[in-house]
């Protein structure tokens, strides 16, 4: 993995872009034969760590048999694995429109590209993953797809990069939770090894461009920038808490959604996920009191 860029880092775009791809081309994964697709699944092992769980804490949790919480985990790591899928295609389809005004030599739309095919192979995985789990896809309703098409009309420059650390730094700290879990099915702590590896360099690409960005920014945009980003906060909380993974694990959808709204070790999980892309947005300027509220709101903060 790439190491994180440092706030004193003066590299120029094009270098630190060359980095990466040198990064790529040291450790790059092909998921489908890097994940053994035909290793049996353990009935005894979680599909997610239970602390990773949205109930996990509560009395509602603690009535569950074993069999019932692994459930449960099965139907959420669809959930998220979901979510992931429907987030790389909004940022593929913005890459790629972003790339049409970029010079085509350059190393930093060369790593972009790099990017693009990582993107692109993590969706397959994540749907492979769907699949051998024997997982239903959670598909967006029609409206919602059609506002998914359209937002990468609006994410380019540092509106895509902003976007693009809200939809990957939190799964990804969450990622790191979850893949050391020796209680975990192994096919899930691989998928996790994956992903966690190169998204650490997309995590630092989207972070280098607006740490070069900012500076130079006009206010209105930078102010604009620091607060439309709360609005990943009640996303999320909607994203994971979702009652149709409720009811698909035979539970009470609506009523398990409220449970797990008031689940201080939910409320927790949410908060650690948040802090390192909340220090980052601090420390650029960029977590405006808008922003700040819609986040605390949400419980992330």
């Amino acid at each position: 993995m790439v190491a994180p860029t440092a706030p004193g880092d003066r590299s120029s775009r094009e270098e630190f872009a060359q980095r990466l791809l040198k990064g790529s081309a040291k450790l790059s994964y092909a998921p489908i034969v890097d994940i053994d697709w035909d290793a049996p699944l353990d009935p005894d092992k979680f599909f997610l760590p239970p602390e990773v769980v949205t109930l996990y804490g509560t009395p509602e949790w603690d009535a569950m048999t074993r069999a019932q919480q692994i459930e449960l985990s099965r139907q959420e790591l669809v959930n998220i694995l979901s979510a992931g899928i429907w987030f790389e295609n909004i940022l593929n389809q913005a890459l790629l429109r972003d790339l049409m005004h970029k010079n085509p030599t350059a190393s930093a739309t060369h790593y972009a590209l790099t990017e693009l095919g990582d993107e692109t192979r993590h969706m397959v995985m994540f749907g492979k993953t769907i699949a051998r789990i024997g997982g239903i896809p959670v598909r967006p309703k029609l409206v919602q797809r059609m506002f998914i098409n359209a937002l990468p009309l609006a994410f380019r420059g540092s509106v895509l990069w902003s976007a693009a650390l809200v939809g990957e730094e939190i799964f990804d700290a969450l990622q790191r939770q979850i893949m050391e879990d020796p209680d975990l099915q192994p096919i899930v702590q691989r998928l996790m090894r994956i992903h966690v590896t190169e998204e650490a360099r997309h995590i630092q690409f989207a972070r280098d461009g607006l740490r070069k960005m900012v500076p130079t920014m006009p206010r209105y945009r930078k102010v604009l920038l620091a607060n439309v980003h709360g609005l990943g906060g009640p996303f999320y909380r909607m994203l994971f808490t979702l009652p149709i993974q409720y009811h698909r694990a035979g539970l009470d959808g609506a009523d398990m959604r409220r449970v797990a709204r008031q689940n201080p070790h939910f409320h927790a999980m949410c908060v650690t996920s948040f802090a390192s892309l909340s220090a980052f947005f601090a420390e650029v300027g960029l977590m405006g009191r808008l922003g700040r509220r819609w986040w605390r709101r949400a419980g992330f903060l």
